[in-house]
C-alpha cells in the first residue's frame, strides 16, 4: 500500500537562503549550520556583485551578507545589501560585520525598517541566538547586536529620550536588539504586563500614536538609535 504524501498545506515551508561571504571557512561553517536547522541554502556568492546576482536569479526568503567583500573588502557587502532592499524590498537581510561599523547599521537601517539585522560575526558562533535572529529577521523582525546598538548611541547627538525614565530606556534598549515583550520581561526580572505599560508609556513619550505611519516599535528603537525622524 502507498503512503500518500503530504499535502502542501500540511507540508512546512523552508526557508531559503542566500550568502555572501568571501571566507571559505566561515561560509562552509553557514551552509551546514543553516542546512543542519533546516534552512534551505539557495546560492552562495563571494563578492557583492554576484551577491546581487544570486539573489536576482534565486528571490530568497532571506540574504546573509558580510559587510566587507572582495575586492577591495570595504563596503561591498553593505552596498550589495542596501541595492537588494532597494530592487526587492521583500528580501529580508542579514548583515554580518567582523567590526561594529556604526555608519554602516545606520545605513542600512535607514534604508528599511523591518526585516533586517545586523550582527557581529562573533555572535554566529551562539548557535540558538544566530539561528534565533535569522529567524526573526526572515518574519519581518529587526536583529541588532548590542554592540551595535551600543556605537549608535555615540553618534546620537542631543538626546531625544530625556522625558524617559531610567527603566523605560532599558527597556528600549532591549527592543532595538530585537526582544520581544516576553525576552525583555525575563531579561529586566519584570512582568510581561510591566513591559507592555512601560512600552506604550515610551510610544506616548516620544510622540508614537496609533494613527501614526510605519510600526511604532521600529519608530521608537530608530529615534533610539538616532537614525529615525524627530518628534
Amino acid at each position: 500500500m502507498t503512503t500518500p504524501s503530504p499535502s502542501p498545506a500540511t507540508t512546512p515551508t523552508r526557508l531559503r537562503v542566500v550568502i555572501g561571504e568571501d571566507s571559505v571557512l566561515l561560509l562552509a561553517g553557514l551552509v551546514k549550520l543553516l542546512e543542519g536547522a533546516g534552512f534551505e541554502v539557495a546560492a552562495t556568492a563571494g563578492d557583492g556583485t554576484a551577491l546581487v546576482e544570486a539573489v536576482g536569479r534565486e528571490r530568497p526568503d532571506v540574504v546573509i551578507a558580510d559587510v566587507r567583500m572582495p575586492p577591495s573588502y570595504t563596503d561591498e557587502g553593505i552596498r550589495a545589501a542596501l541595492l537588494i532592499r532597494e530592487q526587492w524590498p521583500a528580501t529580508a537581510i542579514l548583515v554580518l560585520s567582523q567590526y561594529v561599523e556604526e555608519r554602516y547599521a545606520a545605513d542600512l537601517l535607514s534604508a528599511n525598517t523591518s526585516s533586517v539585522g545586523y550582527l557581529l560575526k562573533d555572535r554566529v558562533a551562539d548557535v540558538t541566538e544566530f539561528l534565533d535572529a535569522l529567524r526573526r529577521v526572515a518574519a519581518g523582525g529587526t536583529a541588532l547586536d548590542p554592540e551595535v546598538v551600543a556605537q549608535l548611541l555615540v553618534r546620537r547627538g542631543p538626546d531625544p529620550l530625556a522625558a524617559l525614565t531610567q527603566r523605560e530606556r532599558d527597556v528600549l534598549a532591549l527592543m532595538a536588539e530585537g526582544r520581544s515583550n516576553t525576552e525583555i520581561a525575563a531579561s529586566l526580572v519584570i512582568t510581561d504586563s510591566a513591559v507592555s505599560k512601560h512600552i506604550n508609556s515610551i510610544f506616548t513619550k516620544l510622540g508614537l500614536h496609533p494613527g501614526d505611519t510605519g510600526h511604532r516599535r521600529v519608530l521608537a528603537v530608530l529615534r533610539y538609535l538616532g537614525t529615525g525622524p524627530a518628534a
